[in-house]
């Protein structure tokens, strides 16, 4: 064929095509392929197993073929098959194949007819195909049948529309000859997706089975609905000769007997039959390789250059080398320590947008969650008061005291020093758990190596623990610090005198900047449905209001609600929520908003909800506290105080209060410290310089650097899909420069066609057996005028069919075909002959036929 250049690139995009399967991604390059379509029983896997000379594809009545099959034939001395998902296994009977394929199709899609767009891949090598790259698709069905979904016809199209809207597939439209052309399926889908008809070639099967008197020599001369590519006929085995066992070769041969004795198609048989299209496809395919070749090669490049940094590791790689595994284990476990510092320190580069981690989430325990907790301790008004009088009055005994005693103070305070230890261990908790997730995310880069990446994750997080213990001691160790001796004399302690003149509203004294904004964002308000449901808003959390409006714009404020009196309240999500919520009441049992007593505010996570009511306890709004029990109340509210005590209880719970912020804020700032020098950077320092250590005298370092399978393959697949890359550009550059291929034919004008009607192929009526007498050359009616414009008679004027070689017709007639077919009708000068008059535009004759005027077509003159 002399092109041979091109013959070798179709077994390489082959390989491409594997090795892309086989790795699991998707082949973003749109290798040239052919994808055969058609409807149900119009022969496309009968054509498909005459260019084998094989039985090996499945049988039966309505949708057979239910996953794409993509089918690789390959020119070799030995014949056998091969599937892609049985590696190594040559399939030497093709009975299994059929077999196989039949399995395979059921494991995916079911026993009843179901389909599936994931290919099977099949391999044949036979001395008696040429290389070709074929997709055998479901055939087009209108109704669903067994267990097939309704909208089965949907579906399969959208499977055909996968393949074949690709610029680099071919298109075989397959459809039978005994149906009208026009009703054709595949030709419809193909039109669409291929509208200039620049890769469809026409396949015509059944020509054996039209009516008598009737054939396809139009459609094969391609004159009705003509294809760029044309159409090219052939005649499969009956389901008579298929039950019989017929042979294929034997097939083929009544097939070019047929057309070689069929009067209508004689004059087409070296274009016609199952070898020429075998040979045509593979012509056409290799051109449309040639056509797509300078795209093709960018996308190669681009592919090769996104493999270059990860091949590079592999290209030398030997996996039983003690050397390798050395530096391999040294490159992990230093790059394991820098992963976590950069996680934990915040990098710039690998930026997570989607969510907190690492750091950034212990940050937020530190300087959120942690204060929150603080503040849920806060000490219940009644309560403390119930417990400074009794402390006054047991300090006092028998006696009645004159001053405001001390120790009652310093009782008081240290209760409340105590409760701090129960917020700190549970933020210790919190960051330790943040602290393992860091260290688990980062193990992660060690998944090719699985004991590698265990052991690291053990003895990290056992390290972790150990210092959890120590760090909690630590923290512990703190308060006990704190209780140990009360500062008196602290620069903000105010003292005795001052505590006298505070007045019992020292909580809700006037804010500084009772305008600031504190916090704004989305929140859902849930109202029952009756109520109108609920709804997003824009909420802005000042230090005096929460305000809410239409959107983030503020222009359309729904309601401002003041802070006076206002409490937190944790709400159980619902049932059929997805969202988490919190809610806002009034202490004084008062509506909050509309005849609502409270208002339920979601937010989409936990985290959001806890950085929320961090803000409002910015603003002052804190969290309900528990109820006492009502026999405990029942004293405290019937407790009644004398002036003097009722002084005295005033004055030590304004110095409970000042003592108490003081030692909050001293908490506050250093549990982060706490926890950084003993708890992350002991691990951080514990990773950079012991880890190793620790690795090493796990056992063999051998096992320590044992890959895994998965990884194993991966790297073969990779090599092998980088190889073929490359080797696929060095043909490539070969190709461009060293093949000359056909170039793709005219585009076709059938206009000329619509002015007359055009009967169906079964209503032409066959020619007669007798072939019509041959003209003499040198016989020439001479004209007395030129011949008419194309504007005045199409048919003169009428395009070449690409698909039909030869000499143009020509518009002059013998004198011998004049006399010997047709009464001697006058000549008139320059006027049409007669058997054409104007305005009866009549196609262009087949080649080889000579054009005659029979005696069974009148003239309209007569």
């Amino acid at each position: 064929m002399g092109n041979r250049g091109m013959e070798d690139l179709i077994p390489l995009i082959n390989k491409l095509q594997d090795a892309f399967s086989c790795i699991g991604q998707s082949c973003n390059m749109d290798l040239p392929q052919i994808a055969v379509v058609g409807g149900q029983s119009a022969g496309k896997s009968s054509v498909l197993e005459n260019f084998v000379g094989r039985d090996f594809l499945p049988r039966g009545s309505g949708i057979v073929t239910r996953r794409p099959l993509v089918l690789k034939l390959v020119n070799n001395q030995a014949e056998y098959a091969e599937f892609l998902h049985c590696k190594g296994r040559k399939f030497v009977d093709f009975d299994e194949v059929r077999l196989e394929i039949e399995a395979e199709t059921d494991r995916i899609t079911g026993s009843n007819k179901g389909i599936s767009a994931v290919p099977i891949n099949l391999r044949v090598y036979s001395p008696n195909v040429l290389n070709l790259t074929l997709i055998d698709l479901p055939g087009m069905t209108k109704v669903a049948v067994g267990d097939q979904p309704i909208d089965i016809e949907h579906q399969i199209r959208d499977m055909l529309m996968q393949f074949i809207t690709k610029e680099s597939c071919l298109i075989l439209a397959v459809t039978p000859a005994n149906q009208d052309l026009a009703n054709s399926d595949a030709l419809k889908i193909s039109k669409e997706v291929d509208p200039q008809g620049l890769r469809t070639i026409g396949v015509i099967t059944k020509l054996d089975l039209m009516d008598e008197g009737t054939d396809a020599q139009d459609i094969l001369e391609n004159k009705l609905l003509p294809l760029r590519r044309g159409y090219i006929g052939v005649v499969n085995r009956s389901q008579k000769d298929i039950d019989g066992r017929k042979d294929i070769k034997a097939a083929l041969g009544a097939e070019r007997k047929f057309f070689l004795s069929h009067p209508g198609y004689r004059h087409i048989a070296d274009r016609m039959g199952t070898p020429h299209l075998q040979k045509t496809l593979n012509q056409q395919l290799t051109n449309h390789i040639r056509d797509t070749l300078p795209g093709l090669r960018s996308k190669l490049q681009s592919q090769l250059l996104s493999l270059e940094k990860e091949v590079e590791e592999y290209k030398n790689f030997k996996p039983d080398d003690p050397t390798r595994k050395t530096k391999a284990l040294l490159q992990m476990v230093k790059q394991f320590g820098v992963d976590v510092e950069k996680r934990i320190q915040g990098s710039g580069d690998q930026v997570d947008t989607v969510e907190l981690s690492g750091g950034a989430r212990i940050n937020r325990i530190f300087h959120e969650r942690f204060p929150f907790e603080l503040v849920k301790m806060e000490f219940d008004e009644k309560e403390l008061r119930r417990e400074i009088s009794y402390a006054i009055k047991n300090i006092h005994g028998v006696r009645t005291g004159l001053f405001t005693p001390d120790l009652a103070f310093e009782a008081i305070v240290k209760k409340q020093i105590i409760k701090l230890k129960e917020p700190c261990l549970k933020c210790m908790d919190l960051v330790i758990q943040e602290l393992i997730n860091t260290v688990r995310q980062c193990t992660n880069k060690l998944g090719s190596y699985p004991r590698l990446r265990e052991e690291t994750e053990r003895i990290v997080t056992t390290y972790v623990r150990e210092r959890d213990i120590k760090t909690k001691d630590q923290v512990l160790l703190l308060i006990d610090i704190e209780l140990s001796y009360i500062n008196t004399n602290h620069e903000d302690f105010i003292g005795f005198a001052n505590a006298q003149q505070r007045t019992t509203v020292i909580n809700n004294k006037k804010r500084v900047m009772p305008n600031q904004v504190i916090r704004r964002g989305w929140l859902t308000i849930n109202i029952s449905i009756m109520k109108g449901g609920s709804k997003d808003y824009w909420f802005v959390l000042t230090a005096e209001s929460l305000s809410w409006y239409k959107n983030e714009e503020e222009k359309e404020k729904k309601y401002m609600l003041p802070l006076d009196n206002l409490k937190l309240r944790d709400v159980e999500k619902g049932f059929m929520s997805t969202k988490h919520t919190f809610a806002i009441f009034n202490t004084e049992s008062r509506n909050v908003y509309k005849d609502l007593r409270q208002i339920e505010l979601a937010c989409d996570t936990q985290e959001d909800v806890d950085s929320w009511k961090a803000s409002f306890l910015r603003a002052g709004v804190y969290p309900e506290k528990d109820q006492v029990d009502s026999e405990d109340t029942g004293p405290a509210e019937s407790f009644s105080m004398d002036p003097q005590l009722e002084r005295q209880v005033e004055t030590i719970r304004n110095l409970v209060d000042s003592y108490i912020g003081i030692v909050n804020k001293s908490i506050r700032d250093l549990m982060p410290k706490t926890i950084m020098h003993l708890m992350i950077n002991s691990a951080k320092d514990f990773i950079h310089s012991e880890l190793l250590a620790y690795l090493y005298s796990c056992g063999d370092q051998g096992s320590l650097m044992e890959e895994s399978a998965d990884q194993a393959q991966r790297r073969d697949e990779m090599l092998r899909m980088y190889h073929a890359l490359k080797e696929a550009l060095v043909i490539i550059g070969d190709i461009s420069t060293t093949t000359v291929s056909a170039p793709v034919p005219p585009p076709v004008d059938d206009t000329w066609r619509t002015k007359e009607p055009s009967p169906p192929p079964q209503a032409r009526p066959a020619p007669a057996a007798v072939p019509p007498p041959r003209r003499p050359p040198a016989a020439r009616v001479p004209t007395a005028a030129p011949p008419p414009s194309s504007s005045q008679n199409p048919a003169f004027g009428a395009p070449l069919i690409p698909s039909r070689p030869g000499p143009p017709p020509v518009n002059t007639y013998s004198a011998a075909d004049l006399v010997a077919n047709v009464p001697l009708v006058p000549s008139r000068p320059a006027r049409v002959p007669p058997a054409l008059p104007p305005g009866i535009p009549r196609p262009p004759a087949a080649p080889g036929r000579p054009t005659i005027i029979r005696p069974s077509e009148p003239s309209l003159l007569d």
